[in-house]
């Protein structure tokens, strides 16, 4: 009897089954049957490939776009960053507060504008440190540093100081200006070197940045500036739309000169009305939890207003 029970229960289950098959109920459709997708959220991004302009300059000098390698050399770059838009947007947020001054340090040294692009190109306007031991907003290595005013020792970096670093910078593109006698040029000596970019354009027997073989990084280095030079000056068309609201202010600060020591800078920040956190974000240049400076240095300080 038990047995023809559960027959009889297999049956019925069965037929229930095929019924709810027959309605189009895809919870009991058998597996060789298609069940559509939902379209919705498959959606694909439309990706299109950016312009290039008919003619461009980059630091006040014309780029060749005739030039078939020149033209394509760009489109990449243009291409490549265009879609990076979350580095490309968190960009344009610290352009903001960074760039008026980076732009009047770079007018005071008689520089041209579109250097700042080779600053944003070298760390994203961030204190950054890069595999070879590079730091700050122009990426200076240790050995360098020094030849151009920033002081490094155990209680200071002046590398990771904005303005000095900006100063720092000018100096160096004005002697490589004076070396090759080309803005572009000299921005090229500032990836490979003043050495490799003499050698390079000596050993091929050119004068031009546009005409030399150099290494990849630094034939891309280049035309990404001009990415981003296109890019950040045409944010809207190139699909960035970022308000006012979205960006970040420039810091309000009051500054204090000394000459002397501070000794632990978590005192020196609580009489002062603030913080050791805050002290060490104004000024990333003290390395240290002391500044004693021993041989009586002149710093400027930057504290919250």
């Amino acid at each position: 009897m038990f047995i023809k029970n559960i027959f009889v229960l297999l049956a019925i289950s069965l037929s229930i089954y095929q019924a709810n098959a027959q309605n189009g109920n895809p919870r009991y459709q058998y597996n060789d049957m298609p069940v559509e997708k939902p379209t919705m959220g498959y959606l694909p991004i439309n990706v299109t490939s950016p312009d290039i302009p008919k003619s461009f300059s980059l630091f006040g000098e014309k780029m060749p776009l005739e030039l078939w390698d020149v033209r394509e050399r760009f489109d990449r770059e243009l291409l490549v960053n265009t879609y990076m838009q979350g580095s490309t947007s968190y960009i344009i947020k610290l352009m903001n507060r960074w760039i008026p001054m980076i732009e009047e340090r770079l007018a005071a040294n008689g520089i041209p504008d579109d250097f700042k692009y080779l600053c944003i190109a070298e760390s994203a306007l961030q204190n950054q440190t890069s595999k070879a031991g590079a730091v700050g907003f122009w990426q200076f290595m240790s050995g360098t540093a020094p030849s151009y005013g920033l002081l490094i020792d155990g209680e200071i970096d002046e590398r990771y100081n904005a303005e000095k670093s900006t100063d720092a910078a000018c100096k160096y593109l004005r002697d490589a200006y004076n070396k090759f006698g080309s803005w572009t040029s000299a921005a090229a000596s500032y990836n490979c070197g003043m050495g490799g970019m003499n050698s390079a354009l000596t050993s091929q027997g050119e004068t031009s940045f546009y005409n030399v073989l150099l290494p990849e990084e630094t034939m891309r280095y280049i035309f990404r500036i001009a990415a981003l030079k296109y890019i950040l000056s045409n944010q809207k068309m190139m699909g960035f739309n970022l308000q006012g609201d979205d960006v970040y202010q420039p810091l309000k600060v009051r500054r204090e000169t000394i000459s002397g020591g501070i000794g632990s800078l978590v005192s020196y920040a609580k009489s002062k009305g603030t913080n050791y956190k805050t002290i060490k974000m104004l000024n990333p240049w003290m390395r240290d939890k002391f500044l004693n400076n021993s041989k009586g240095r002149t710093y400027t300080i930057l504290l919250p207003l």
